[in-house]
Protein backbone atom coordinates (compact mmCIF):
# COMPACT_ATOMS: atom_id res chain seq x y z
CA UNK A 1 0.00 0.00 0.00
CA UNK A 2 1.42 3.42 -1.04
CA UNK A 3 1.14 6.80 1.05
CA UNK A 4 0.50 10.60 0.37
CA UNK A 5 3.65 12.31 -0.32
CA UNK A 6 2.35 15.04 1.82
CA UNK A 7 2.59 12.94 4.99
CA UNK A 8 6.28 13.88 4.40
CA UNK A 9 7.69 17.05 6.68
CA UNK A 10 9.06 19.93 4.14
CA UNK A 11 6.20 18.97 1.28
CA UNK A 12 3.48 20.82 0.85
CA UNK A 13 1.21 21.15 -2.50
CA UNK A 14 3.85 22.78 -4.64
CA UNK A 15 6.90 20.33 -4.24
CA UNK A 16 4.45 16.87 -4.19
CA UNK A 17 3.17 18.43 -7.61
CA UNK A 18 6.33 18.65 -8.64
CA UNK A 19 7.30 15.31 -7.42
CA UNK A 20 4.43 13.68 -9.10
CA UNK A 21 5.44 15.91 -12.40
CA UNK A 22 8.18 13.36 -12.26
CA UNK A 23 6.54 10.00 -11.62
CA UNK A 24 7.30 10.11 -7.90
CA UNK A 25 3.82 9.41 -6.58
CA UNK A 26 4.28 7.79 -3.00
CA UNK A 27 6.43 7.91 0.15
CA UNK A 28 8.27 4.81 -1.25
CA UNK A 29 9.07 5.79 -4.50
CA UNK A 30 10.79 9.34 -2.83
CA UNK A 31 12.18 7.00 -0.73
CA UNK A 32 14.44 5.13 -3.04
CA UNK A 33 14.96 7.88 -5.75
CA UNK A 34 18.53 9.52 -5.70
CA UNK A 35 18.32 12.86 -4.77
CA UNK A 36 20.18 14.12 -7.34
CA UNK A 37 17.78 12.65 -9.96
CA UNK A 38 15.05 14.59 -8.10
CA UNK A 39 16.82 18.37 -8.44
CA UNK A 40 17.98 17.98 -11.53
CA UNK A 41 13.94 17.22 -12.89
CA UNK A 42 12.32 19.37 -10.58
CA UNK A 43 14.40 22.69 -9.77
CA UNK A 44 14.57 21.56 -6.34
CA UNK A 45 17.73 22.47 -4.28
CA UNK A 46 19.83 18.74 -3.98
CA UNK A 47 20.11 19.93 -0.48
CA UNK A 48 16.30 20.30 0.18
CA UNK A 49 15.85 16.89 -2.21
CA UNK A 50 18.28 14.94 0.60
CA UNK A 51 16.11 16.01 3.00
CA UNK A 52 12.77 14.75 1.75
CA UNK A 53 14.53 11.48 0.93
CA UNK A 54 15.80 10.96 4.38
CA UNK A 55 12.29 12.16 5.66
CA UNK A 56 10.40 9.33 3.12
CA UNK A 57 13.02 6.63 4.88
CA UNK A 58 12.49 7.73 8.55
CA UNK A 59 8.43 7.25 7.91
CA UNK A 60 9.00 4.18 6.10
CA UNK A 61 11.21 3.23 8.65
CA UNK A 62 14.18 2.28 6.37
CA UNK A 63 17.21 2.16 8.65
CA UNK A 64 19.53 -0.48 9.62
CA UNK A 65 18.21 -4.04 10.96
CA UNK A 66 20.21 -6.89 11.98
CA UNK A 67 20.16 -9.75 9.16
CA UNK A 68 17.44 -11.69 10.58
CA UNK A 69 14.98 -9.27 10.57
CA UNK A 70 16.08 -8.83 7.07
CA UNK A 71 15.79 -12.77 6.47
CA UNK A 72 11.63 -12.23 7.86
CA UNK A 73 11.51 -9.45 5.36
CA UNK A 74 12.64 -11.42 2.33
CA UNK A 75 9.97 -14.05 3.48
CA UNK A 76 6.98 -11.68 2.47
CA UNK A 77 9.48 -11.56 -1.34
CA UNK A 78 6.71 -13.18 -4.38
CA UNK A 79 7.39 -15.55 -6.48
CA UNK A 80 6.36 -15.39 -10.53
CA UNK A 81 5.74 -18.72 -12.07
CA UNK A 82 7.38 -18.74 -15.54
CA UNK A 83 4.71 -22.03 -16.26
CA UNK A 84 7.52 -24.02 -17.18
CA UNK A 85 8.77 -26.87 -14.11
CA UNK A 86 12.15 -26.52 -15.29
CA UNK A 87 12.58 -22.89 -15.78
CA UNK A 88 11.04 -22.52 -12.24
CA UNK A 89 13.50 -25.02 -10.42
CA UNK A 90 16.47 -23.54 -12.03
CA UNK A 91 15.38 -20.02 -10.12
CA UNK A 92 14.01 -21.58 -7.09
CA UNK A 93 10.01 -21.10 -7.63
CA UNK A 94 10.12 -18.90 -10.49
CA UNK A 95 11.04 -14.85 -11.36
CA UNK A 96 11.56 -13.05 -7.65
CA UNK A 97 9.86 -9.53 -6.41
CA UNK A 98 12.00 -6.64 -5.33
CA UNK A 99 14.83 -8.06 -8.23
CA UNK A 100 15.82 -7.74 -11.76
CA UNK A 101 15.79 -10.78 -13.76
CA UNK A 102 17.73 -10.86 -16.86
CA UNK A 103 17.36 -13.30 -19.91
CA UNK A 104 19.77 -12.79 -22.80
CA UNK A 105 20.83 -14.78 -26.15
CA UNK A 106 20.82 -14.63 -29.39
CA UNK A 107 17.82 -14.04 -31.33
CA UNK A 108 15.20 -16.97 -31.50
CA UNK A 109 16.21 -18.29 -28.11
CA UNK A 110 12.65 -17.42 -26.53
CA UNK A 111 13.56 -14.03 -24.26
CA UNK A 112 10.35 -12.51 -25.93
CA UNK A 113 8.46 -15.41 -25.51
CA UNK A 114 9.32 -15.85 -21.80
CA UNK A 115 8.34 -11.93 -21.72
CA UNK A 116 4.77 -12.50 -23.59
CA UNK A 117 4.40 -15.83 -20.72
CA UNK A 118 5.19 -13.93 -17.69
CA UNK A 119 2.52 -11.18 -18.40
CA UNK A 120 0.02 -14.22 -18.27
CA UNK A 121 1.16 -15.95 -15.31
CA UNK A 122 1.40 -12.76 -12.88
CA UNK A 123 -2.43 -12.51 -13.47
CA UNK A 124 -2.87 -15.94 -11.77
CA UNK A 125 -4.43 -16.20 -7.87
CA UNK A 126 -1.25 -16.53 -5.62
CA UNK A 127 -1.72 -20.23 -4.66
CA UNK A 128 -1.47 -20.82 -8.29
CA UNK A 129 2.17 -19.00 -8.71
CA UNK A 130 0.84 -15.75 -9.53
CA UNK A 131 0.84 -12.11 -8.11
CA UNK A 132 -3.33 -11.34 -8.92
CA UNK A 133 -1.53 -8.28 -11.00
CA UNK A 134 -0.78 -6.52 -13.85
CA UNK A 135 1.94 -6.27 -16.43
CA UNK A 136 3.93 -2.71 -17.93
CA UNK A 137 5.23 -4.12 -20.76
CA UNK A 138 7.55 -1.71 -22.41
CA UNK A 139 8.36 -2.67 -26.13
CA UNK A 140 11.46 -1.16 -27.67
CA UNK A 141 11.35 -3.31 -30.62
CA UNK A 142 8.24 -3.72 -31.76
CA UNK A 143 7.84 -7.54 -31.26
CA UNK A 144 5.05 -7.44 -28.31
CA UNK A 145 1.95 -9.33 -29.92
CA UNK A 146 -1.30 -9.53 -28.56
CA UNK A 147 -1.75 -12.44 -30.27
CA UNK A 148 0.37 -14.73 -28.64
CA UNK A 149 -1.34 -13.40 -25.10
CA UNK A 150 -4.38 -14.91 -26.25
CA UNK A 151 -2.44 -17.74 -27.80
CA UNK A 152 -1.09 -18.62 -23.82
CA UNK A 153 -4.09 -17.34 -21.34
CA UNK A 154 -6.29 -20.16 -22.30
CA UNK A 155 -3.58 -22.99 -21.00
CA UNK A 156 -3.57 -21.06 -17.84
CA UNK A 157 -7.84 -20.89 -17.38
CA UNK A 158 -7.97 -16.91 -18.13
CA UNK A 159 -9.54 -15.42 -20.86
CA UNK A 160 -7.42 -13.81 -23.43
CA UNK A 161 -8.88 -10.75 -23.50
CA UNK A 162 -9.23 -10.24 -20.03
CA UNK A 163 -5.25 -11.12 -20.06
CA UNK A 164 -4.68 -7.95 -22.25
CA UNK A 165 -6.45 -5.74 -20.19
CA UNK A 166 -4.58 -6.45 -17.48
CA UNK A 167 -1.05 -5.55 -19.65
CA UNK A 168 -0.45 -2.23 -19.64
CA UNK A 169 1.62 -1.31 -23.02
CA UNK A 170 4.10 1.21 -24.04
CA UNK A 171 6.05 1.30 -27.02
CA UNK A 172 9.32 3.27 -26.92
CA UNK A 173 11.05 4.69 -29.44
CA UNK A 174 14.18 5.89 -28.52
CA UNK A 175 16.54 5.61 -25.05
CA UNK A 176 14.97 9.00 -23.49
CA UNK A 177 11.44 8.05 -24.31
CA UNK A 178 12.23 4.69 -22.84
CA UNK A 179 13.95 6.57 -19.51
CA UNK A 180 11.03 8.22 -19.73
CA UNK A 181 8.34 5.46 -19.42
CA UNK A 182 10.00 4.69 -16.33
CA UNK A 183 10.18 7.84 -14.68
CA UNK A 184 6.14 8.03 -14.99
CA UNK A 185 5.88 4.06 -14.18
CA UNK A 186 4.73 5.11 -10.72
CA UNK A 187 1.08 6.12 -11.51
CA UNK A 188 0.54 2.66 -13.93
CA UNK A 189 1.87 1.32 -10.98
CA UNK A 190 -0.64 2.20 -8.29
CA UNK A 191 -3.65 2.96 -11.23
CA UNK A 192 -3.60 -0.72 -12.54
CA UNK A 193 -1.70 -2.96 -9.40
CA UNK A 194 1.39 -3.35 -11.78
CA UNK A 195 3.40 -6.32 -10.25
CA UNK A 196 5.69 -6.81 -13.17
CA UNK A 197 8.02 -4.83 -15.47
CA UNK A 198 8.91 -6.08 -18.73
CA UNK A 199 11.91 -4.43 -20.91
CA UNK A 200 11.96 -6.13 -24.26
CA UNK A 201 14.65 -5.49 -25.02
CA UNK A 202 16.52 -3.31 -22.57
CA UNK A 203 19.85 -2.10 -24.13
CA UNK A 204 18.55 -2.03 -28.16
CA UNK A 205 18.19 1.57 -28.45
CA UNK A 206 21.26 2.68 -26.60
CA UNK A 207 23.35 0.67 -28.71
CA UNK A 208 21.75 2.00 -31.67
CA UNK A 209 22.04 5.69 -30.41
CA UNK A 210 25.53 5.59 -28.96
CA UNK A 211 27.64 3.56 -31.03
CA UNK A 212 31.75 3.58 -31.41
CA UNK A 213 34.12 3.55 -27.87
CA UNK A 214 34.09 7.44 -27.95
CA UNK A 215 30.29 6.58 -27.07
CA UNK A 216 30.84 4.35 -24.65
CA UNK A 217 30.98 6.57 -21.37
CA UNK A 218 27.96 8.55 -21.90
CA UNK A 219 26.15 5.33 -23.15
CA UNK A 220 26.37 3.54 -19.60
CA UNK A 221 25.82 6.28 -17.81
CA UNK A 222 22.40 6.47 -19.47
CA UNK A 223 22.26 3.02 -19.31
CA UNK A 224 23.44 2.67 -15.50
CA UNK A 225 20.86 5.17 -14.11
CA UNK A 226 18.07 3.52 -16.17
CA UNK A 227 18.29 0.26 -14.40
CA UNK A 228 18.26 2.10 -11.00
CA UNK A 229 14.95 3.47 -11.82
CA UNK A 230 14.01 -0.21 -12.35
CA UNK A 231 15.41 -1.06 -9.17
CA UNK A 232 14.33 1.57 -7.25
CA UNK A 233 10.60 0.47 -8.49
CA UNK A 234 10.92 -2.92 -7.57
CA UNK A 235 12.20 -2.13 -4.12
CA UNK A 236 9.72 0.40 -3.90
CA UNK A 237 6.69 -1.71 -4.59
CA UNK A 238 7.66 -4.90 -3.90
CA UNK A 239 7.02 -6.35 -8.02
CA UNK A 240 9.20 -7.88 -10.40
CA UNK A 241 10.90 -6.39 -13.11
CA UNK A 242 12.81 -8.75 -16.28
CA UNK A 243 14.57 -7.70 -18.77
CA UNK A 244 15.79 -8.99 -22.27
CA UNK A 245 19.55 -8.20 -23.43
CA UNK A 246 20.98 -8.78 -27.02
CA UNK A 247 24.29 -10.22 -27.07
CA UNK A 248 27.83 -9.08 -28.59
CA UNK A 249 30.14 -10.94 -30.33
CA UNK A 250 33.92 -11.47 -29.24
CA UNK A 251 35.83 -12.19 -32.69
CA UNK A 252 39.40 -13.20 -30.62
CA UNK A 253 37.12 -15.99 -29.50
CA UNK A 254 38.36 -18.70 -31.67
CA UNK A 255 37.48 -21.57 -29.42
CA UNK A 256 34.20 -21.97 -27.05
CA UNK A 257 31.18 -19.25 -27.29
CA UNK A 258 32.09 -15.75 -28.77
CA UNK A 259 29.08 -14.51 -27.50
CA UNK A 260 28.40 -12.69 -24.34
CA UNK A 261 25.77 -10.22 -22.83
CA UNK A 262 25.79 -6.45 -24.26
CA UNK A 263 25.54 -3.96 -21.52
CA UNK A 264 28.92 -4.98 -19.95
CA UNK A 265 30.12 -4.25 -16.25
CA UNK A 266 26.90 -1.98 -15.81
CA UNK A 267 24.15 -4.62 -16.90
CA UNK A 268 26.11 -7.15 -14.52
CA UNK A 269 26.59 -5.45 -11.88
CA UNK A 270 23.10 -4.32 -11.36
CA UNK A 271 20.62 -7.36 -12.64
CA UNK A 272 20.02 -9.42 -9.71
CA UNK A 273 20.01 -12.38 -11.46
CA UNK A 274 20.97 -13.80 -14.99
CA UNK A 275 19.87 -16.49 -17.25
CA UNK A 276 21.41 -17.27 -20.14
CA UNK A 277 19.62 -18.56 -23.74
CA UNK A 278 20.73 -20.82 -26.18
CA UNK A 279 19.15 -22.63 -29.29
CA UNK A 280 19.09 -26.44 -29.06
CA UNK A 281 17.76 -29.28 -31.34
CA UNK A 282 14.25 -28.65 -32.63
CA UNK A 283 12.47 -26.15 -30.74
CA UNK A 284 14.13 -27.06 -27.54
CA UNK A 285 15.65 -24.16 -25.74
CA UNK A 286 18.40 -24.44 -22.80
CA UNK A 287 18.19 -21.72 -20.01
CA UNK A 288 21.51 -21.60 -17.73
CA UNK A 289 21.64 -19.34 -14.78
CA UNK A 290 24.81 -17.77 -14.57
CA UNK A 291 24.86 -15.31 -11.89
CA UNK A 292 23.21 -15.48 -8.83
CA UNK A 293 23.66 -14.09 -5.44
CA UNK A 294 22.27 -17.40 -4.23
CA UNK A 295 21.83 -20.06 -7.40
CA UNK A 296 24.63 -21.91 -8.15
CA UNK A 297 25.35 -22.18 -11.84
CA UNK A 298 22.92 -24.66 -13.30
CA UNK A 299 20.69 -25.05 -16.52
CA UNK A 300 17.90 -26.52 -18.20
CA UNK A 301 15.83 -27.67 -21.19
CA UNK A 302 12.54 -26.39 -21.99
CA UNK A 303 10.76 -26.23 -25.18
CA UNK A 304 8.11 -23.52 -27.18
CA UNK A 305 4.87 -23.99 -29.29
CA UNK A 306 1.81 -22.53 -29.76
CA UNK A 307 0.61 -22.53 -26.18
CA UNK A 308 4.06 -20.83 -25.00
CA UNK A 309 7.03 -21.77 -22.63
CA UNK A 310 6.45 -25.52 -21.35
CA UNK A 311 8.54 -28.87 -20.20
CA UNK A 312 10.16 -31.11 -22.38
CA UNK A 313 7.91 -34.17 -21.55
CA UNK A 314 4.75 -31.76 -22.13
Amino acid sequence: MTHALEMINGIGPTIASKLRGIGITSIEALAVTPPRFISEATGISEKVAIQLCKNARELLNITFITADEYFKRRLSIGKITTGCKALDNLLDGGIETGAITEFAGEFGTGKTQIAHQLSVTVQLPKEEGGLEGATLYVDTEGTFRPERIVQIAPRFNLDGKEALRNIVFARAYNSDHQMLIIDEASNVIEEHNVKLIVVDSLIGHFRGEFPGRENLALRQQKLNRHIRQLLSLADAYNLAVIVTNQVMANPAIFFGNPNKPAGGHVLAHNCTYRVWLRKAKGNKRVARIFDSPMHPEAECTFQINEIGIVDIEE
